[in-house]
């Protein structure tokens, strides 16, 4: 007869779980930080001072210090040790009504992982000891190194080390983060300053709001940069409220306070039928400014002021339940799609350069889930509902500052063809009453300037209408571009290395292999000609290449022509550059330069592209002749044939089937305003057509 024998077992975890989570969860000082600090507001803590030692050089030290509720044994070691879970509940708010912030203690964990050593000290706003009345404190020390030399996290024993304390000693924690594994830079201390400057909502009026403070010199400055709020100087301010029913409501103010207009659920949900949202209470505020000098003129503050503090706290923030949720706000971070916006309908709409926004959600259900890794929420439906709230209430702003727009170029254009009119009657009124001769000659001439006038009038009108087509193509060009240069692209060019991983794998020695190496390769090199028109586009919309200022002529070739490489290489294009020796430079916009440059290079890359020679050639040529930079591009292409030289400069007038005719016009136009000329070979050097353009120059 046979016997069975069992055991008893159980999961059990290995120190290097503990490694991997600290490391990968919170990458950033300043996350990891933040992380602690929102410990302390969920212990209904009001001053919270983060402090940082020594680190400027490895082996720094962090020190967090709050006077929140504190912990006592009990707590530590059933919750602030315990991983994965947490006592916290959004169904139970604290002792200040505050919703917790914490979750699972993984962010807490990465945030301690940032040294080889943690000492926390914390006095208990309660003693939980109903026999023993005397005020504690509960300490503990985690050496990481002995976790990292340990096998299973079991293995180390953490010591919970309690002490007695005066009665009057307040509640608080102070936990210390010793012998950082890095060094801190000025850029991290800055991110620290700003996140928790930004954490607890500086945008609100609450005098008893929960504001941790950061030890540093940088703390201060950008604490009374987010001071200063300059919201009383933005032209309008919409203000957005999702109730708890999902009914929206909005109204958009002028810088007086002054209600222009207001908007009801429909209205504003136009786009999804009358649909309600469903989603937390949210509220969205956003201050939208028009910077120029005309706009601040008869105010007390300056342009620059304010471009200052937009730059850097411009952006829309979010904020659930009292604290900011990163990295919405940030540099770069344009979660609501703005930008986008504005690239395909310019007019009328905020950017997240010229605005500054704030989202409130009250979640009181945990309905909203944030990553793991704290970068941002989990992009569920309840978050879309919310986003889409935002965008739909920025729509309705949009549509109706439009409005505006419209009635004062109607205003305007009324009023200019009356005072038109009434000064040609006047002039004709004073013609009347000269003597017969003289009035004859008189009229002549007036009615000759008056041709000549309808005549610039018409060239005008016809030149408006070309650059609204250039503005039309542009526009649906940087909407191609912020669409393809993200998901799209992104999606081939992951699939693809699966692709090629996979075949490494599975098809090892096999024909098949090498048979689909090549494909791959010729995708890899479309996916980056692609991703180079993206780029392309979106760089020439920078409004700061607008300005005029110096330009070194080299530079924006340089620039340009790296841009282009991979496209370049993707059309098999043996490009050479021969640039004259120095730097001349000008002054202009780098804007004006680009275009002309782009413009050329389209060019070539047309003819090359339409005769397909067998070895594909492109020269970029420089000479400096005393004060004048003479630019060549020359290509192997099709040359000038079958239109006029002089003609190629025209709108409209093209040898490509395809083409728009566009190119060489602002070509033309952008090297006359910066008081240049242009011409043309109908074959050159490489066989096809050269065009030269020479622009004056300042120096070299």
């Amino acid at each position: 007869m046979s016997t069975s024998a069992f055991q008893n077992a159980s999961i059990r975890f290995s120190t290097q779980i503990i490694k991997r989570l600290g490391e990968e969860l919170n990458p950033s000082i300043d996350q990891s930080i933040l992380e602690l600090v929102k410990n302390s507001y969920d212990a209904d803590a009001t001053t919270c001072t983060v402090t940082l030692s020594n680190v400027s050089a490895e082996g720094g030290t962090v020190t967090i210090e709050d006077d929140g509720d504190g912990m006592d044994g009990s707590a530590i070691k059933n919750s602030y040790l315990v991983l994965g879970q947490s006592e916290k509940s959004f169904s139970k708010r604290t002792r200040l009504n505050r919703i917790p912030a914490g979750s699972k203690g993984l962010g807490r964990l990465a945030a301690l992982r940032m040294g080889t050593a943690v000492e926390l000290e914390s006095v208990p706003l309660k003693v939980s000891n109903k026999l023993n009345k005397t005020k504690q404190k509960f300490a503990i020390k985690i050496d990481w190194n002995k976790f990292d030399s340990a096998k299973l996290v079991d293995d180390v024993i953490i010591r919970i080390n309690s002490s007695k304390v005066s009665p009057s000693k307040s509640s608080s924690t102070t936990v210390s983060i010793k012998h950082l594994k890095n060094k801190v830079t000025e850029r991290d201390i800055k991110k620290v300053a700003r996140g928790l400057i930004l954490l607890a909502d500086p945008f609100d009026d609450d005098p008893d709001a929960f504001k941790p403070v950061l030890k540093a010199p940088e703390f201060k400055e950008l604490e009374k940069l987010v001071t200063k709020r300059y919201f009383d100087d933005a032209d309008y301010h919409l203000s957005a409220v999702l109730d708890k029913d999902g009914n929206a409501s909005a109204e958009i103010l002028d810088y007086k306070g002054k209600v222009l207009f207001k908007a009801t659920h429909k209205e504003i949900t136009v786009k999804r039928k009358n649909k309600k949202y469903n989603c937390p209470v949210t509220t969205f505020d956003l201050w939208a400014f028009i910077l120029n000098s005309t706009s601040f003129s008869t105010r007390s503050t300056s342009l620059g002021e304010v471009k200052e503090w937009l730059n850097e706290f411009g952006g829309v923030h979010v904020y659930e339940n009292g604290l900011r949720v990163n990295p919405y706000g940030n540099q770069g971070n344009d979660w609501l799609d703005m930008n986008l916006s504005r690239a395909r309908s310019p007019e009328e709409r905020p950017s997240t350069n010229t605005s500054i926004g704030v989202t409130r959600i009250r979640d009181s259900k945990g309905l909203l889930k944030q990553k793991t890794d704290r970068s941002g929420f989990i992009e569920d439906d309840v978050f879309h509902e919310i986003k889409n709230f935002c965008q739909d209430a920025l729509e309705w702003m949009a549509k109706k500052r439009l409005e505006i727009a419209e009635k004062k170029r109607a205003k305007s254009r009324e009023q200019t063809a009356s005072e038109s009119t009434n000064s040609k009657e006047k002039v004709k009124e004073q013609i009347n009453k000269l003597r017969t001769n003289d009035r004859v000659q008189l009229v002549k001439a007036f009615e000759s300037y008056d041709k000549a006038v309808q005549s610039q009038v018409n060239t005008l009108k016809a030149e408006v209408q070309l650059y609204r087509t250039l503005s039309t193509a542009g526009i649906t060009a940087a909407t191609f571009s912020h669409e393809s240069n993200g998901n799209p692209i992104k999606v081939i060019k992951l699939n693809i290395d699966a692709i090629e991983r996979r075949s490494k794998k599975f098809l090892v020695g096999r024909l098949e292999e090498n048979q689909l190496s090549k494909p791959i390769g010729l995708i890899r090199r479309a996916i980056n000609s692609l991703a180079v028109l993206g780029t392309a586009t979106l760089k020439l919309l920078s409004n700061e290449k607008r300005r005029i200022t110096r330009v070194e002529v080299h530079d924006i070739i340089k620039n340009t022509l790296e841009t282009f490489t991979p496209f370049l290489n993707g059309r098999d294009i043996k490009l050479r550059t021969e640039l004259a020796k120095g730097t001349p430079y000008l002054r202009g916009s780098e804007a004006a330069l680009e275009s002309i440059f782009t413009n050329l290079l389209n060019n070539s890359l047309v003819a090359i592209e339409n005769a397909n020679p067998s070895e594909r050639a492109m020269l970029i040529k420089t000479e400096i002749q005393e004060d004048v930079l003479v630019l060549t591009v020359s290509d192997n292409g099709t040359g000038i044939e079958g239109i006029a030289l002089k003609d190629i400069w025209l709108p409209g007038q093209t040898t490509n089937p395809n083409g728009t005719g566009l190119g060489l016009t602002i070509v033309r136009d952008a090297v006359m305003d910066l008081g240049g000329s242009v011409r043309a070979n109908r074959h050159g050097v490489l066989g096809g057509a050269d065009l030269i353009v020479e622009l004056p120059i300042i120096g070299k």
